[in-house]
Parts: C-alpha cells; structure tokens; sequence
C-alpha cells in the first residue's frame, strides 16, 4: 500500500458553522415574532391599555363579577344592579382558569387568583341570602 492509499480521505465540512448560525436566526426571529403577536400595539401605549397577562385577565374577569354582584356601580346606568347569573359565570370563569393554568401560573398569580375566588364566592354567598 502507498502512503496515499493509507490516509483517510477526510471531507472538511466548513458549511455546517453556516448553517447552524442560520437555524439559530430563524429560532430567534420566530420566538421575537411570537413575543411580538403578545405584546402591546403602539397605540395600546398611549390609550393606557395594560400589557395582555394573566393578571390583566384575572383583574377584568374579577371587576366584572363585583359589577355583576352590585360592588360596583355600573358605569352607564349609574346603578348598583345585582344579576347573579352574570356574577355565577365570571366566577365560573375564573375557576376554569384556575384549572387550565395549573402549573403554569407564577406564585403571585396563584395567590391572586386563590384569594380573588375565594372572596368573590363568599361575596357571592352574601349577595344571595339578601336576594
């Protein structure tokens, strides 16, 4: 055997380093296309809409069930109206939510979700008896 016909032939592939910078330019621009359908549109910003969170849903959800339980004066008839089906469903709601995100909610949400079903079943209770 010659020499030649002993050493390996050995194919160098540079194109590899290139292509895995390009994977990773694509991960990086679909997780920021993905951040971006989350966040805020620019004039969200100027109308003093909140950022799309759990919280910011829990908070909705929780104002409209103390609207619906009569805590709330509502805006447009300038009255503390009591409609305990409307308040059963937002509690529903938020119960549901409780379910679905489990394990997927930080310690303050949890906390915050916990102790806003909590009062608001009790209110629920209160609002009841007195109906």
């Amino acid at each position: 055997m010659s020499a030649e016909e002993k050493k390996p032939n050995l194919i160098i592939d540079e194109d590899w380093k290139t292509q895995v910078e390009r994977e990773k330019a694509e991960t990086d621009q679909a997780a920021a296309a993905q951040t971006a359908a989350v966040e805020p549109a620019a004039g969200d910003q100027d109308l003093g809409i909140p950022p799309p969170t759990l919280m910011t849903l829990l908070t909705t959800l929780g104002t409209q069930a103390l609207l619906m339980l009569g805590q709330i004066i509502h805006p447009v008839t300038n009255k503390r109206d009591v409609d305990l089906e409307q308040a059963r469903h937002f509690i529903d709601l938020l119960a549901m939510l409780e379910v679905k995100t489990g394990g997927n909610r930080t310690d303050e949400e949890s906390q915050v979700l916990d102790g806003l079903l909590h009062d608001l079943r009790m209110l629920f209770v209160q609002v009841s008896k007195k109906q």
